[in-house]
């Protein structure tokens, strides 16, 4: 593909330093429609990356469009601040039908703001809130969002970094095989919980995500999450599951822990819960946690009614028969999996290790700064594809999960291919 340099001046001049993704993929996308982007002048993308998994069902999928311009044609509620609405009404309802009680969990639904670092500040107030107690637990190279609570709790240095103040009352602990299997599972954290004299307080939570994303698509153990949760039920703390980028069934079920058979006090959603890429999140919780006096959490545009219609269609199209989109997802998740091992068969001296569930994988290289040459080499032969991990050394993919069989096998050959052209 031969792509013209843009004009992308305005861009540069005039909007700030700290954007990303745009630097990595420099043309200037103008329309999009299921797994293909394209842009101002016509060269098509394969998308690999879903909107950072915002896009679960793809671009402007035409169930959900439609549902949306139907509401924008007969004047629905654009904006509701937490005011009921017939919108907000058929999501609930919705969700309580096709999500909660099929799976018989017992979730309270609280709207905190339009984005996934809202719902995780939710969740670590009220779980302060609820306990009595500062200090919260997170795991090592975790993400959980960008405002300082979140911060609090994420592992990566370089965004720990840019809060700009000392980020406090939050405890790293190992994740799921940090020490390469070599040391028993929680051995440091039910030690320091224990002994009076480790310094540690008494957590009023551990967070936790299922399979961290942005921390390099590191896969806990089923096992390994069921033990986290009963030594969090022994130890009196609150089990906060982020599934904000893992949920909406990214890893199969609707929710990344249900393989493992947990039920977390606490659930933080957002990203493709809307379905359609529009802002949207939720903090889930037990219904005897919910002790918020009314207002004591709110935000401006947690009512955003566009994201309740396209949310409800997302789960009335895929989610009445839950267990047809897990099996496709599982059986799309197999056919990466499979081309994943044959690079690394022919990449073995270069390929460190490839993981993953259901339609989220990351190749990880020996040469840290192979994954970024990839990814750029993926660009110029037409697939978007980021990196992840504490050094972006984790090629990352995270196609939608309505892309199809073809559309799978084009992508990992141009992946095949751009490995092959990094070598």
């Amino acid at each position: 593909m031969t792509i013209t340099q843009p004009d992308l001046s305005v861009f540069e001049t005039l909007e700030s330093e700290v954007r990303s993704y745009c630097r990595n993929w420099p043309v200037v996308f103008d329309r999009a429609r299921g797994s293909r982007m394209y842009d101002e002048d016509g060269h098509e993308f394969l998308d690999f990356f879903a909107g950072a998994g915002s896009l679960n069902y793809g671009h402007n999928n035409p169930v959900l469009k439609r549902a949306l311009i139907d509401y924008l044609e007969r004047d629905g509620v654009t904006h509701g601040l937490d005011m009921s609405t017939t919108a907000k009404r058929g999501f609930l309802e919705a969700f309580q039908n096709l999500v909660l009680r099929p799976r018989d969990l017992p979730y309270k639904v609280m709207f905190p703001g339009p984005t996934g670092t809202n719902a995780v500040e939710s969740a670590l107030k009220l779980a302060r809130k609820v306990k009595g107690r500062e200090a919260i637990v997170s795991f090592t190279n975790a993400f959980h969002g960008m405002s300082l609570g979140s911060l609090a709790v994420t592992g990566n240095a370089f965004k720990r970094a840019g809060a700009g103040i000392p980020l406090v009352h939050g405890t790293p602990m190992p994740f799921d095989n940090y020490f390469d299997g070599q040391v028993p599972d929680f051995l440091w954290f039910e030690r320091l919980l224990e002994d009076q004299g480790s310094g540690l307080n008494q957590p009023a939570a551990v967070i936790v995500e299922t399979v961290q994303g942005e921390g390099g698509i590191n896969v806990a153990r089923p096992e390994w999450l069921r033990a986290l949760a009963a030594l969090c039920e022994r130890r009196d703390m609150l089990l906060i599951v982020d599934d904000i980028q893992m949920g909406c069934g990214r890893t199969g079920a609707f929710f990344s822990f249900e393989e493992a058979g947990i039920v977390p006090d606490i659930v933080t959603v957002s990203k493709s819960i809307s379905g359609y890429g529009l802002p949207m999140s939720l903090c889930l919780f037990r219904p005897e946690l919910d002790i918020w006096e009314p207002g004591e959490h709110n935000g401006t545009f947690r009512g955003n009614n566009p994201a309740f219609v396209t949310a409800a269609a997302a789960l009335e199209a895929y989610w009445t028969d839950g267990s047809a989109m897990e099996k496709q997802t599982r059986a799309r998740g197999e056919q990466i999996e499979q081309a994943l091992i044959s690079v690394t068969e022919e990449n073995l001296a270069d390929v460190k290790e490839y993981r993953g569930r259901g339609l989220v994988w990351g190749l990880e290289f020996k040469d840290k700064a192979r994954a970024g040459r990839v990814a750029r080499r993926a660009f110029e032969l037409g697939l978007l594809v980021e990196t992840s991990g504490p050094e972006s050394e984790v090629v990352k993919l995270l196609p939608a999960l309505t892309v199809t069989p073809d559309e799978l096998d084009e992508g990992l050959r141009t992946l095949t291919r751009a490995v092959a052209e990094t070598a």
